[in-house]
């Protein structure tokens, strides 16, 4: 049997899993979450690349490329419902960094389960009701609907308990428009909290907005750099 016929293994079917649940993945990612070099994690997503499982684009010169889930990859890992994340140049940097981000969390809290913003909206449309999103009121400055956070751990305790969204936030948005995510995510009930992460710049942004519209027991401002330890020079 040719290799490109045979079943995918265990491992590339988890791997096609965490991509669908993210959008995209890079290697460097994988090589934090499952504790391996960069070099061994970039050829197993290689070898999912080959059995059709991921597909790799890489938009930036000098940062790493991204594998976004394939339509035979959302069957592999019985990811029904999930849609394909396209790639762009507007979000590509910001996948990479929720990319890190997700790794990085799964290391931290080993007793939660994190599923990203795809797998979300996905059990968020099957169970027709807000899991771990905010609704917003169009009269702050948003159009009403529902905010969705870039990332959400779920405790594995059979106790359950609440979901901690978490939103990697890169640049600053307009004011009334963060104020009316923060007053939302302020008075969600369907989150035990909010974990922001950012760098510099756009922390003290977010520190005066939380502080503005009171939301500072339920979201948390952190800096990007605490989650994600010193970058690593240059991309592949």
């Amino acid at each position: 049997m040719r290799q490109q016929d045979r079943p995918p293994t265990l491992e590339q079917i988890e791997i096609a899993r965490w991509t669908a649940s993210l959008g995209a993945v890079t290697a460097e990612a994988l090589a934090h979450r499952t504790g391996v070099s960069v070099r061994s994690a970039r050829g197993k997503l290689i070898a999912a690349e080959r059995r059709k499982l991921v597909s790799r684009v890489r938009p930036f010169a000098g940062r790493p490329s991204l594998f976004t889930i394939t339509t035979a990859g959302l069957r592999a890992c019985d990811a029904r419902g999930i849609k394909r994340c396209e790639v762009s140049d507007k979000n590509a940097n910001h996948l990479i960094m929720c990319a890190a981000a997700a790794a990085a969390l799964e290391r931290c809290y080993p007793h939660h389960r994190l599923v990203g913003e795809l797998e979300l909206r996905r059990d968020e449309r099957e169970q027709g009701r807000p899991l771990a999103c905010a609704r917003l009121g169009a009269s702050q400055g948003v159009k009403s609907g529902l905010h969705c956070p870039d990332l959400v751990l779920w405790p594995r305790s059979s106790e359950g308990g609440l979901p901690v969204a978490v939103e990697v936030e890169l640049t600053t948005k307009a004011h009334r428009r963060l104020a009316g995510i923060c007053r939302a995510w302020a008075r969600c009930r369907v989150v035990a909290g909010v974990l922001y992460f950012a760098p510099p710049d756009v922390e003290r942004a977010l520190l005066r907005t939380v502080a503005e519209v009171r939301a500072s027991e339920q979201v948390v401002v952190m800096p990007l750099d605490s989650l994600l330890g010193a970058p690593r020079a240059g991309g592949e």
